[in-house]
Order: structure tokens, then sequence, then C-alpha cells
């Protein structure tokens, strides 16, 4: 089978060694090089780093709708399309190609968690379970028919970073299961249930404020679905600190500090006062700093007494 593997971050990496792994005819398209970091340095995607490593084809475009996009995917003649957070809507005419269609690995149980960050709005929301699905690609933003799912548990302070690494492993297993339950004519499309379609929004770099007056799970879970972008921050006076881990503590804060309260040493940890208890930061960052545990962090820096804002 002739197959164009669209994707472009590392979460699509897994899924394009499995095919690579396979028999069929590949062509991998991604988007372009893009500048990083503080020297702006032109790198490119994970995907198409990994598609030159295993010697594949490689195609790639601003907006695959366009002319030129059009044209290199039908010059390749594809029976499929397989698509893993390409970061592109696809045109009427990008998905009237493949004879086959088009079949997406979304990070998450659809339909819940349709949109830009499912996976992150899944640790935020403090979900037990999680997992991947595999649909029919349609215009209309993960709206297509669901053809396999799997679920995995989510660890109480398990990171979105943590998360991610493994979903695309899920992943990858279930589109190689889906693609050979297709080849066999097995497969059977479930249309979702609209009625239970839940969505997520991108996250900006606003997504990570921590409201210190929520609960203290909310609290822990924006922390490790903001994990390892965009971060979750309060301030310290007019410094953005960043916090990267907590858990869920017994601590007692002292009676007189207030919810956004630091507390605490550096043999017994740092904690933060909440609403309706206390979170221990195992992880935080003060800007231009590096990222340090709360004990080796208040070596530095006498923060307990300070309160977030």
């Amino acid at each position: 089978m002739r197959i164009a593997f669209f994707g472009t971050p590392e979460f699509a990496v897994p899924t394009l060694r499995a095919l690579a792994a396979s028999t069929h005819t590949l062509a991998v398209f991604t988007q372009p090089d893009r500048p990083v970091g503080r020297k702006a340095v032109l790198t490119p995607p994970p995907v198409k780093a990994a598609a030159l490593e295993l010697g594949l084809p490689v195609y790639q475009f601003e907006k695959i709708r366009n002319r030129e996009g059009c044209d290199a995917i039908r010059a390749f003649q594809p029976d499929l399309y397989a698509v893993v957070a390409f970061g592109q809507l696809f045109s009427e005419e990008n998905l009237s190609i493949p004879p086959l269609g088009a079949i997406n690995v979304h990070g998450s149980l659809l339909p819940l968690y349709r949109g830009a960050s499912p996976m992150q709005q899944s640790v935020m929301d403090g979900q037990a379970v999680v997992g991947v699905s595999t649909m029919m690609l349609v215009k209309r933003m993960d709206a297509g028919d669901v053809l396999m799912r799997a679920e995995t548990p989510l660890g109480e302070n398990e990171t979105y970073g943590e998360l991610s690494l493994r979903l695309s492993e899920l992943g990858a297993d279930l589109f190689m299961r889906t693609l050979s339950a297709l080849e066999r004519g097995e497969l059977t499309p479930v249309p979702q249930d609209e009625a239970q379609a839940t969505y997520c929004k991108m996250l900006t770099r606003d997504s990570g404020r921590i409201d210190l007056s929520a609960p203290r799970r909310v609290i822990h879970d924006l922390i490790r679905g903001t994990n390892p972008w965009p971060g979750a921050y309060a301030l310290l006076g007019e410094e953005k600190l960043k916090l990267w881990r907590t858990v869920l503590s017994d601590a007692e804060a002292p009676a007189e500090l207030p919810v956004g309260g630091l507390f605490g040493d550096a043999k017994k940890g740092l904690f933060l006062r909440c609403a309706d208890g206390a979170l221990e930061i195992t992880e935080l960052q003060a800007p231009g700093g590096k990222k340090l545990d709360g004990k080796a962090f208040l070596r530095g820096k006498n923060i307990a007494g300070s309160v977030l804002s």
C-alpha cells in the first residue's frame, strides 16, 4: 500500500517509525523548518529529522491546501493517508485524493477533547483514564467516525510531557492495529455521539497562570498539565516564578500565612498554602535560573513566608 504520512512533532514519530518498519511505501509530508531558541536556529520538525534518518522522501509545505501541496500528494498517488498531529487543516481536494481515505491518530478518547490540546486538557481536568483514538479524517475538526480506541490510567503526578511520550507509543500501536484491520476488511467505523463531545482550545503562554484561590487539586493538575509548555506560574513580587512539579501534601501551614503563601525549609522542602490544604513544590524555576527541587531552591533563596499572587 502507498501511504502518505502527515505529521510534525515528536508525538508523531513512533507511528512513522512503525510504518517505516512495515512493507508499505511511504512519503512524508510535514511543516517547514522553524527558528528555535533565543538564537532562532532554523530547525527541522522531529518528523522530518526521523524521516531523513529512515531514508524516506520528505515534502514540506506552509499550507498543504495550496496547489503545490495538492500536486505533490497526487504525484505520489497514495492509497491512504496516515495523519498524526500534522498541525494543518486539509481541504476537500486534499481529502478526496486517497481512495481509502485518511486515518488520524488523536490524543484522546473521542468524542472527549476534540481540538488542539487534548492531552494537556485531560491532565488539567484530572482525568483518571486517558487514551488515544483512530478515526477517519473529515473536514470538520475531530468529528470523523471512530475506528479504534486504547485506554490507559493517568498517574496522579504524571505530567503532560510524560503522558505525551506514553500516548505516542500507544498511538503507534493503535494505528498499526487499525491498519491491519483495514487490510483484512474488519474495520467498523462508529459515528461519534455529538452530545458527548467536548472541546479544548490551543494553549497560550497565559494558560499557565495559576489561580491561587483554586483548590489544591486544580492547581496541581494545572501545573502538570502545562509541563513542559507553557509552564505554570505565579508572581513572586514582580518576578514570574514557574512551578514545574508538585505533590499533594499533609503539611500544615503556619496559621497566619494566607492562601498563596510559601512555607518550609531546606530540610523539609518548600510548600504552597492552598485554600484547602498544601502542595509540596518539588520543582520550580526563577526567571533566568535553572529548574531546582524545592529544597535546593530554598538553600539558594529564602522565600519561605513570601506570598505568591
